[in-house]
């Protein structure tokens, strides 16, 4: 209570200035005698000794507050600061023996001692500020160069302990070592290290003093166990250390350290655990996060590696290996090729999850992995593309039961992200029309809105021109339907109706795939109903020529078996086997090859289809499950089945080397006449140009992967054709010609 009156006599002094207040205040005051001065001062000086001393004040503290006021007053200011500053200075020096009377303490109480001193001291500058603040606010706060009595007792304690090389030097060894105890997991009592160092932060001695050593023992530290972690421990393990001691040194800044250290600590444990180890951690685990999708220690690389100087570069290139790495081996492995689209997809879908969820949508990481896609994929020339196309087909053709429309969208959607890393669109599109024909005309679509989608789809990626002979295709089908209509009205009103439904598909020759014609023996029937529809629809398009195409033909028969009747469901090959045993009851297979005119590998097929699949409406003798040359056939009278309609699938045949090498051919060739076309148009278009310009220009124009040896052959062609000319001087200058 007598220090609370102390101090709110102080501040109310305070706040007058105190030349004001020696001019009206003590104006008509009789000077002191020399003997209270003196009697004064001794009372003062007791005080403080009973202070320092941790002993009983004898005095009332107001009466003491009020004679340092007295003697402020009448100008003995300096005389009672210059006093007051010995006896502390006397005092404080006297400290510095038990520091030195005791060298065999241990560190542990040492510091203690140390922190118990300077407690003390703390608190003794606090309380003789009381008594002496009217002097320290008025005759210090005059004099700029003289330090305050709270600046004047740090001063003294660092100049007559702190200071002192074998204190200091004990003090801070003392702190290293409580700090590198509980960084190996020791507790240790972090009041006492808060504190001390906070006496080396108010005394300002802790950077020099301190840091700088704390600094070159972390960095020691830290560099020695990153060495021996990165042998013994697996990247996911050696991660979550990291983070560990980062978050043990971030607690350490909150707890005792200065707030002026953080950013070198942190940035020393970043640099000697992540820094120095930066490719050897991704040399060594990257694949292995990568390929377990370990999702949480991938954020923690992601994270840590953002801290640290030249990180992401760095790990940023090393994803971009690891795609191109793992696509390569998806793409360039023949033996993976039957479900590398569907690896595809699925490799697609993890990076773009990891991209979003561990490197939170990082444009950089995105843009690499795209680049790393579009590098691998074109890595094997044309495979992906044809593959892509049959696996779009298998998504497409009817009976594909494993998605619904939405799920088939969404398919359609990622395959497209495959789609357009592709160089070679020319060869996707290829098989694709290949595929899709046989989809139309046999079908077997499984949603004409998927397909519509798809082509969109295309359309939207490539352009029109990509996907013209596509949608002809289409268009050729609605035709067609526009066309049977009509021709079943002008069928019911011939005399001779047929006993036999036609259906006819009219396409355009330039928007599908080229089709070997084949000429096989049809029935007379059969052969007639074609007359009356060559009539009936030439006569409608004069000048058109028809070209009939049984291969891509199909029929549905009427038969008898014993158990009744059914409906079999079959290719135009496969009608005209069974019609014959309308007219006898065994056949060979030679006998049905002279009588229907089908070639024998595509009759050995079919005779297979009917005879050694599922639905086997004829035997086969002898038995087996290949057709031999020797074989003979008869109508199986005892056939069942569940259906009344029954599908008999023609075996197909393989797709073999050289319909793939017949298709890829054509591509080849597609690409001359593009590749002509360009340098024409360009040639038409500059008058002269130079080689190297002309090539140039191609580049851009091309949208398929061209070699500088192809390009120079077509030039040279066109030369030769005198589409264009060489400059009689310049060789490699060309002219075109009008």
């Amino acid at each position: 209570s007598q220090l609370q009156v102390l101090i709110k006599t102080a501040a109310k002094q305070a706040s007058a200035d105190a030349s004001n207040t020696n001019k009206i205040y003590f104006i008509n005051r009789p000077k002191l005698a020399e003997n209270y001065t003196e009697d004064t001062w001794l009372k003062l000086r007791d005080a403080v000794g009973a202070i320092q001393n941790s002993t009983s004040i004898k005095y009332n503290l107001e009466e003491l507050y009020q004679a340092v006021e007295n003697l402020c007053s009448y100008k003995v200011s300096p005389t009672l600061y210059k006093q007051l500053r010995q006896v502390c200075e006397d005092h404080v020096q006297a400290q510095i023996q038990q520091f030195r009377e005791y060298p065999s303490l241990d560190n542990l109480s040492f510091l203690k001692r140390m922190n118990r001193c300077w407690q003390d001291h703390c608190r003794q500058t606090i309380m003789i500020r009381s008594i002496f603040l009217f002097l320290d606010r008025t005759y210090v706060l005059q004099n700029s160069l003289l330090p305050s009595i709270w600046d004047t007792g740090l001063e003294l304690f660092r100049t007559h302990i702190v200071s002192d090389s074998a204190v200091q030097k004990r003090t801070v060894d003392g702190i290293l070592e409580q700090i590198e105890l509980e960084r190996n997991g020791e507790t240790v009592d972090r009041s006492l290290i808060r504190s001390l160092l906070g006496m080396l932060s108010d005394l300002q001695v802790y950077k020099d003093s301190f840091e700088e050593r704390f600094l070159i023992e972390t960095n020691r530290l830290y560099a020695a166990e990153g060495q021996r972690l990165m042998q013994e421990r697996d990247v996911p393990e050696y991660l979550h250390h990291v983070a560990r001691r980062l978050e043990e040194e971030n607690d350490r800044i909150m707890s005792y350290l200065d707030q002026s250290t953080q950013k070198p600590l942190i940035s020393c444990v970043e640099k000697q655990l992540l820094g120095e180890h930066m490719t050897a951690m991704l040399q060594k685990g990257l694949s292995i996060l990568l390929d377990g999708n370990r999702l949480t220690e991938l954020v923690l690389l992601y994270q840590l590696f953002s801290k640290v100087k030249g990180g992401l570069p760095t790990l940023l290139q090393f994803w971009r290996d690891y795609i191109k790495s793992f696509g390569g081996e998806i793409v360039c492995t023949p033996e993976k090729d039957k479900d590398m689209v569907q690896d595809l997809l699925d490799f697609k879908d993890k990076m773009d999850n990891v991209a979003q969820s561990c490197f939170t949508r990082n444009e950089g990481f995105i843009n690499a992995m795209k680049e790393a896609f579009e590098a691998f994929i074109n890595k094997r020339p044309n495979k992906p593309a044809e593959l892509i196309a049959k696996y779009v087909d298998s998504k497409l053709r009817a009976g594909n039961k494993e998605a619904t429309e939405e799920e088939l969208e969404r398919i359609l959607d990622k395959i497209m992200i495959i789609f357009r890393f592709i160089h070679g669109k020319d060869v996707f599109e290829a098989f694709y029309k290949k595929d899709l024909a046989k989809r139309l005309l046999v079908g077997k679509s499984a949603s004409v809105d998927a397909e519509k989608s798809m082509l969109s789809k295309l359309k939207h990626e490539c352009g029109a021109a990509f996907t013209s002979k596509l949608e002809g295709m289409f268009k050729d089908m609605e035709l067609s339907k526009d066309i049977m209509i009509q021709f079943k009205q002008y069928i019911q009103n011939q005399s001779e109706p047929s006993n036999i439904e036609l259906t006819v598909n009219i396409l355009t020759m330039g928007h599908w795939p080229s089709y070997t014609p084949m000429e096989v023996h049809l029935p007379p029937e059969m052969v007639k109903l074609q007359e009356v529809f060559k009539l009936f629809y030439l006569g409608k398009h004069s000048g058109r020529k028809l070209q009939w195409q049984p291969t891509l033909g199909h029929a549905v028969l009427k038969a008898e078996f014993k158990e009744g009747k059914k409906e079999v469901q079959v290719s135009l090959f496969q009608t005209l086997v069974l019609l014959m045993f309308n007219e006898g009851e065994e056949f060979s297979v030679e006998e049905i090859r002279t009588a229907t005119g089908i070639e024998e590998g595509e009759l050995k097929r079919t005779l297979q289809s009917l005879a050694c699949g599922k639905a086997r409406v004829l035997n086969k003798n002898p038995r087996g499950k290949d057709v031999e040359d020797g074989d003979r056939f008869n109508f199986n009278n005892d056939f069942k089945h569940k259906l009344f309609r029954i599908k008999i699938n023609q075996i197909q045949m393989k797709e073999t080397v050289e319909e793939q090498v017949s298709t890829t051919e054509r591509v080849f060739q597609d690409r001359q006449y593009q590749i002509d076309a360009a340098v024409v148009r360009i040639m038409k278009m500059r008058k002269t140009l130079s080689h190297n310009l002309l090539v140039s220009e191609l580049y851009n124009q091309l949208k398929f992967p061209v070699k500088p040896g192809d390009l120079k052959k077509r030039i040279e062609s066109l030369i030769d054709r005198d589409y264009m000319e060489r400059d009689k001087e310049t060789p490699n200058q060309y002219h075109y010609v009008a």
